[in-house]
């Protein structure tokens, strides 16, 4: 039974943080009303998505134990391989839309990037405050740094570069705190060392590429 009122508190601190995500999107984004609904239409779809690859990444990664007990599987939390799985496939799936159905990304990353940040300040600001968690304080920092930097930023500068500036800052303040602290999560997933590199390495060579085409 705690194990099940853990595991409900957890998902209803993510959804609370969501929910506060969106609110912050519909209500402080420089969108104009109509692209805010459509912004946040195909940002919670890919929420729903998102969350059905947990599942389904759950099953095929322990397909063995799926086959022999489901219950078991479906009911023990998601690791980071899950994550990772359904970052990939999401992935896969929005580069899907952007070519079949001309989906215009990057007005759309930056939505989520909005969403992101201010979700996971909530989320880690539960986690410091009301769950006491002290590893929680370093990216509370940090995401704080990051919001007001995308908030000045964000009219100033080209969407592309603003964008790839954060995932760098985000990923190198990250990186930082892997070495400062024991882990680092996000929503309470542990992130490997290679997956934060993987996300400034791919940062700072497009924020490199970018920049040289700009002053050609």
């Amino acid at each position: 039974m705690m194990a099940i009122a853990s595991k409900l508190t957890s998902i209803g601190i993510i959804a609370f943080s969501f929910a506060i995500g969106i609110l912050s999107l519909y209500y402080f984004s420089d969108l104009t009303k109509d692209e805010k609904k459509k912004h946040l239409e195909e940002l919670l779809s890919q929420i729903i998505n998102f969350v059905l690859l947990i599942w389904l990444g759950k099953i095929i990664l322990n397909i063995s134990g799926f086959l022999s007990d489901p219950l078991s599987i479906l009911a023990y939390p998601s690791d980071s391989k899950v994550f990772y799985f359904a970052i990939v496939f999401i992935t896969v799936l929005l580069l899907y839309k952007a070519k079949r159905k001309n989906l215009h990304m990057l007005p759309l990353f930056k939505s989520f990037a909005h969403f992101f940040l201010i979700s996971s300040f909530v989320y880690e600001f539960i986690q410091f405050m009301i769950k006491d968690n002290r590893y929680a304080f370093g990216q509370l920092l940090l995401l704080a740094v990051l919001i007001g930097v995308f908030f000045f930023l964000r009219e100033r500068i080209k969407v592309t570069i603003l964008l790839m500036v954060i995932v760098a800052v985000w990923s190198a303040g990250m990186i930082i705190l892997g070495f400062m602290q024991p882990f680092i999560t996000v929503f309470g997933y542990l992130m490997a060392p290679w997956f934060i590199v993987l996300f400034f390495v791919a940062s700072m060579l497009g924020l490199t590429f970018k920049l040289r085409i700009d002053d050609i």
